[in-house]
């Protein structure tokens, strides 16, 4: 899609700038239903497109509409059927895009098509405690990724068909996951954990996978500041989640990298040769830091420096960019559970979804400072 960048209509920051460059450089590349993967429901796309929702929201440039509609009217029909893998939560992410469009369209078949998302929750199998298997094929195990997977969409799923117990668990899930995966050290959540202890990653003590994934730990602060923006200010339990941000942000802090501002594949390793700085969680780290600073959660005089290096140091050693687009380097890519050695030995790369939309995210959170 050649010249949707129109750089005489940016009013405000390099925040704004930066995110329309990104949605360009995917939107030149790839049609909606060439995301990829392609023709699949799946939340690389999903984060990305949120990301460029929030960027329509900003300009109305219908460009931005169109196209994330097309990519959803591919593959969700009239009737609201659509194929989707039923047994993991990672399929649940790319419905936080229905209820907008619903409320801008008020085509119902956006509601048929999250009510079978929000059906996943009941048929997903769970610890002993009631925490959501990440996926069914991974038995026993909840990753920290699925806070975001699943959280943001079932609170909003929530809020619209007045089903307030599903509120109760997300806040439930994000308890288990402090319970079983924070380290009371670091301050800082494992990427894993494993009720049964049998992985080969898993403490035989303690269940945990042995390190701090940067991209996990990403989505874990994401999904705290967006569903903090979700749940009524009344919830029982809200509090909590203001808590464990209070003190996530100041545990991913004492592992910014000084020189460039930026956080490594493993965060916590910084000084280890083989790993490297990388960018889709520095990406997500800054748009926590940046929402959380906006909401008043935490003290902007404290954390302001820290997010203006972080960010500036994203755009100084991770993009390049061009008049109307821009490449985002050093995206690690699809990353299960591990050890050390796997995360580190992860291939990277440029413009991968992933990365785009945290880069959008972390953008746009930016501009609303």
């Amino acid at each position: 899609m050649k010249g949707c960048f129109q750089k005489q209509m940016i009013k405000n920051g390099i925040g704004l700038q930066m995110a329309e460059k990104a949605c360009c450089a995917i939107m030149e590349t790839y049609t909606p239903e060439e995301l990829p993967p392609a023709d699949r429901w799946h939340y690389h796309q999903g984060v990305f497109l949120y990301g460029m929702w929030l960027v329509w929201k900003k300009t109305r440039n219908v460009q931005y509409f169109d196209y994330i509609k097309a990519y959803i009217d591919n593959l969700v029909d009239e009737e609201g059927n659509f194929y989707f893998a039923r047994d993991e939560l990672d399929s649940i992410q790319a419905g936080i895009l229905l209820f907008p469009l619903y409320e801008e369209t008020g085509d119902e078949k956006y509601l048929i098509a999250a009510k079978k998302l929000r059906y996943l929750l009941r048929t997903i199998n769970q610890t002993s405690e009631g925490g959501f298997w990440h996926k069914d094929k991974y038995p026993y195990q909840m990753w920290l990724d699925g806070l975001y997977m699943a959280g943001p969409f079932s609170v909003m799923y929530a809020n619209h068909f007045q089903e307030p117990e599903l509120v109760h668990a997300v806040l439930y899930q994000e308890k288990l996951m402090r319970k079983n995966m924070k380290d009371p050290h670091t301050g800082l959540l494992y990427h894993a954990w494993d009720e049964k202890k049998a992985q080969p990653w898993a403490n035989k003590e303690t269940g945990c996978s042995p390190e701090f994934w940067g991209r996990s730990l990403g989505w874990y602060g994401t999904a705290l500041v967006d569903l903090l923006a979700l749940i009524d200010e009344n919830v029982y339990g809200r509090d909590e989640l203001i808590e464990s941000l209070q003190s996530f942000i100041p545990a991913v802090l004492q592992y910014q990298d000084v020189e460039t501002g930026l956080w490594y594949q493993v965060v916590d390793k910084g000084d280890r040769e083989d790993n490297w700085l990388e960018s889709s969680c520095s990406a997500l780290f800054i748009y926590t830091i940046a929402k959380a600073i906006k909401a008043d959660y935490v003290d902007e005089s404290k954390y302001m420096h820290h997010l203006e290096k972080a960010y500036q140091g994203l755009l100084e050693h991770m993009v390049e960019e061009d008049e109307t687009t821009l490449k985002l380097n050093g995206i690690c890519i699809g990353t299960s559970a591990g050890k050390y050695e796997y995360y580190v030995q992860r291939p990277t790369s440029e413009n991968d979804l992933h990365g785009m939309g945290a880069f959008i995210l972390a953008s746009m959170a930016i501009n609303e400072l």
